[in-house]
């Protein structure tokens, strides 16, 4: 039988045979090799032995291998761990100066007649030592605040501060209560304007308590403990912390008064005849604390004693329900706490000073909580005082605090804006003088820099010129 292939496809496979000699390309002459051999691997082994990183690619270091399945351990910190509270201290240090910066000569000492002279409005002024010790003491200076850019401490005189002053003087002069909150745009100078108030009382010899921070009274940052019969409750480690504020502050004042009432109640030992300055330094132990801090407080209510000025940066924190909880577990209004409701009586005008009293409450818009309440007591105390129609309640919101209205009854509402153009250029040359603006201090670049800080906030005027200073301080 015929096959159907033809017999040059049975060749195919060998057609280097079928090939013409003259076709064929030399062979290198090679070796003849067993088919089955251990030469090549035992000449490996050997050359592996030799040269250990011939059989290895190049881009593996010698030395280093690769170990899968094994947790290299982390080696620890070996530096100091900070100290308890190191942390706070130095987030919350104060630098009131700087030796880098150029010293401004002529300028003039802030005095008690002044703050209250209005050809004072405009200038910058500088801050007396003892009242810097004061202030420090009483906590009234901001770590957001630009005086570690300077030699010294200055204040800027405006308008405003020539006004509070004379309302807290002629209001204590006629031994009246001045009842005053503070309020205006974020970064315009409500916690300078209340720094100057404080100085207003210092310079004046006045007794100044100060609470610099009212939202660690009622975010539940510090220790409290229900008091005895009664619904409120102490925090008597701030208690003892604004003790030793109010007696650094006021030591010279407070050494002066004596004790008149007798205060057998008390668990520490106070006699009549002792300085009210002793008095506050007595307390030692927080348990002791509110009781003590009552005593006190009546102490300063009487007749004759120097007038009160009390202020609170953070009103709106004091405002609202606390994040406190009750031994039931529920939460805790701020005025149910006993040193928010000794201000907020005071404010409300629920407390009467004999010799006068200042008090002042700060509003804070960086981290203001929204209270409905709050806004409109403050809208209708606006516009009783300006002799405008009261603006009803919303008659569809049903959650009004009437607390923050009996607290805010009455007040005279301070509100601020930016600086004027004539004090910002003064501002402008006192940076210029101590060597953190350079540019030139004309009409020009002054429109300028008070332009673009929206008519004068002292906070964006300090963005625009200062911002690549306080960037790399």
């Amino acid at each position: 039988m015929a096959s159907a292939n033809c017999w040059r496809c049975l060749v195919r496979p060998s057609q280097r045979l079928m090939l013409p000699a003259s076709f064929l390309t030399p062979a290198a002459p090679t070796a003849s090799a067993a088919a089955f051999t251990t030469s090549a691997t035992q000449l490996a082994v050997k050359s592996a032995q030799k040269n250990p990183e011939a059989g290895m690619s190049r881009h593996i270091r010698s030395g280093k291998r690769l170990i899968l399945g094994k947790k290299r351990r982390r080696q620890g910190d070996k530096g100091k761990p900070p100290a308890s509270g190191e942390r706070k201290a130095f987030r919350k240090r104060i630098l009131l100066s700087n030796d880098n910066a150029l010293a401004v000569p002529g300028l003039s000492e802030l005095t008690a007649e002044n703050i209250v002279d209005s050809s004072s409005v405009g200038q910058v002024l500088g801050l007396p030592p003892a009242l810097v010790d004061q202030l420090r003491a009483s906590e009234a200076f901001k770590a957001t605040q630009t005086w570690g850019l300077f030699r010294s401490p200055h204040m800027l005189i405006r308008q405003e501060t020539v006004d509070l002053a004379k309302q807290i003087t002629d209001a204590i002069g006629k031994k009246e209560t001045l009842r005053l909150v503070i309020t205006g745009d974020r970064a315009s100078g409500k916690s300078i304007l209340g720094l100057q108030a404080l100085a207003t009382g210092f310079l004046n010899n006045w007794v100044v308590i100060n609470i610099p921070e009212a939202q660690e009274l009622t975010t539940a940052a510090t220790e409290y403990s229900p008091i005895h019969n009664s619904e409120q409750f102490s925090q008597p480690v701030y208690i003892v912390k604004l003790f030793q504020a109010i007696y650094k502050a006021n030591h010279a004042v407070l050494s002066q008064q004596k004790v008149e009432l007798d205060h057998i109640h008390l668990p520490i030992s106070v006699n009549r005849g002792m300085t009210l300055a002793a008095l506050a330094n007595a307390t030692k132990e927080p348990e002791f604390a509110w009781p003590v801090f009552q005593a006190f407080w009546k102490e300063l209510l009487l007749p004759g004693r120097p007038p009160i000025l009390f202020a609170l940066d953070g009103l709106s924190h004091i405002m609202r329900v606390s994040d406190y909880r009750s031994p039931a577990f529920e939460l805790i209004h701020s005025h149910d706490l006993s040193l928010v409701r000794l201000f907020a009586d005071a404010l409300g005008g629920k407390t009467q000073f004999a010799n006068g009293a200042a008090i002042l409450g700060v509003c804070t818009k960086g981290n203001c909580p929204l209270l409905p309440s709050m806004e409109k007591a403050l809208e209708q105390a606006k516009a009783a005082q300006v002799g405008e129609p009261i603006p009803p309640r919303d008659p569809f919101y049903t959650k009004y605090d009437e607390r923050v209205f009996d607290a805010l009854k009455g007040v005279k509402v301070f509100n601020i804006r930016g600086v004027s153009k004539p004090e910002a250029r003064s501002l402008m040359e006192y940076w210029a003088a101590s060597g953190i603006l350079r540019m030139r201090v004309d009409e020009k670049n002054v429109s300028e820099k008070w332009t673009l800080a929206g008519s004068g906030i002292l906070g964006e005027m300090e963005r625009v010129a200062l911002f690549d200073v306080r960037t790399t301080v």
